[in-house]
């Protein structure tokens, strides 16, 4: 699906004031491009700002305007970098590494301001207790637990096994606000229970309570995670750029 001008607008806004940049600092960056003839990934047309205090340098790109923040000499050593570079989290570690560089990684975000809706075959029991999403948890590998972050969502619609006494959690769709604008979504299924359509399931249910509250929805995923690019963009999720970060010290 593709977003309306105004949810692009929307998500500039919400990603520029993260940064720490002017609210239409995305805009005027875009404007520009479209009367440039220099290539889009050129550091020329990068959008930058110092901050000295700052514990992680972040660089990213949306809807092909780029930003980096980070400390003054984290900025001087990208000079001339281009975007295509910058994106990758090897670099960022490279650049860095003097200065302690470590953690994070790189992802992939998507954005939708309308999804169509997931119908269940079956009548099923949905959740919005926090214990049911800790049980769900406990069922999965950390590295997804820590990866989805459900704890840190404040909305969760977790999916109950019908046949089970007492019901277990198999699948949880979950967002919460994110710059008051976005709605920060993450999904996670029980391993028994994957490949099963239960995490698009639940990612639907949370996506349209979502949306019912006004909000405008985003999707994050660490690029190498197939799985999760995957199910973004089944559940009608558009590509909007890329985000990676390292932490310093």
């Amino acid at each position: 699906m593709t977003l309306e001008p105004t949810s692009a607008a929307i998500i500039q806004l919400a990603w520029a004031r993260h940064l720490g940049l002017d609210d239409d600092a995305f805009a005027t960056a875009a404007a520009r491009l479209t009367n440039s003839t220099i290539d889009p990934g050129d550091p020329a047309h990068r959008i930058t700002r110092v901050d000295e205090s700052a514990r992680a340098v972040v660089f990213l790109r949306l809807f092909g305007v780029s930003a980096l923040v980070g400390p003054q000499w984290a900025l001087d050593a990208a000079v001339g970098l281009p975007d295509t570079e910058l994106a990758q989290h090897v670099t960022l570690l490279t650049l860095t590494r003097s200065h302690g560089g470590h953690g994070r990684g790189s992802t992939a975000l998507f954005f939708a301001d309308d999804l169509p809706l997931q119908q269940p075959s079956d009548d099923l029991t949905v959740s919005r207790g926090n214990p049911e999403a800790i049980s769900l948890e406990a069922q999965c590998p950390p590295d997804d637990v820590n990866e989805v972050g459900l704890q840190g969502l404040e909305h969760r619609f977790t999916i109950m096994h019908p046949d089970e006494a007492p019901p277990t959690p198999v699948a949880c769709g979950a967002y919460s606000e994110w710059e008051g604008i976005l709605a920060n979504m993450g999904v996670l299924v029980a391993p028994p229970w994957r490949r099963r359509g239960l995490g698009t399931l639940a990612a639907s249910i949370a996506a349209h309570e979502a949306l019912a509250a006004g909000l405008t929805l985003q999707w994050k995923a660490d690029v190498s995670n197939t799985g999760a690019l995957a199910m973004a963009r089944s559940l009608g999720f558009a590509t909007g750029g890329l985000h990676a970060s390292v932490l310093l010290g």
